[in-house]
């Protein structure tokens, strides 16, 4: 099982996003059956199948085993990953793309560098996977708390410099065999965590936050 897998399939992407199939995917982290399943879930053996058989047909889960019990063989399924992101490769007609009017304070283009960023890493782990190789990557995640407006200017316009500075020092045009990676430096306010994912529907069906 994989730490993540990448869809960037449309009909897995369908098929992922559906209520039930997600949950079934949660469940999945440990081999089940169907059965086992059914009681997890509170649905019908038949219906929990029907849905595990579109998941495979996907690559979203695989068999780990078959158990013969009397005159029925159980199928033990496991998810094909512990987690999945869904690359906007899966919606390319309307993926976005950074090159159009960018604009380092713009936090809609920021989004767009976003995904590109899983694009692009996602097309580099299958490739990597299939190849059986890793991934040259580097990734920096931390938190700064900044007293005032003022001083998160003042910070994003010194890293830039930096940043400017180490590409100028380390980039070279001309190197035989060299080959190009993507920088990607992004600042952003922290999201609480009790507060992602918690939109409530209002009496005139509308979202609200």
């Amino acid at each position: 099982m994989l730490d993540v897998a990448v869809i960037d399939d449309p009909a897995a992407a369908e098929v992922s996003l559906d209520p039930i199939r997600a949950r079934l995917l949660a469940e999945l982290a440990e081999p089940a059956s169907a059965t086992m399943l059914a009681a997890k879930v509170g649905l019908p053996r038949q219906k929990v199948n029907y849905h595990l058989k579109t998941l495979e047909q996907h690559g979203l889960v695989e068999l780990v085993e078959e158990r013969r019990k009397g005159n029925v063989t159980e199928r033990v399924m496991r998810a094909t990953a512990s987690s999945y992101v869904i690359s906007p490769v899966a919606l390319a007609p309307v993926a976005p793309d950074p090159s159009r009017a960018p604009d380092r304070l713009s936090a809609r283009w920021l989004l767009a560098v976003a995904s590109r960023l899983v694009r692009d890493v996602g097309e580099l782990i299958t490739g990597a996977t299939r190849a059986q190789k890793r991934v040259a990557t580097f990734a920096v995640d931390g938190e700064v708390r900044f007293a005032s407006a003022a001083d998160r200017a003042a910070f994003a316009e010194e890293l830039s410099g930096a940043v400017t500075a180490l590409v100028a020092k380390y980039h070279d045009e001309t190197a035989e065999g060299g080959r190009p990676h993507r920088l990607v430096i992004a600042i952003h306010p922290r999201v609480a965590p009790e507060s992602v994912q918690t939109r409530t529907t209002g009496s005139d069906g509308t979202e609200e936050s």
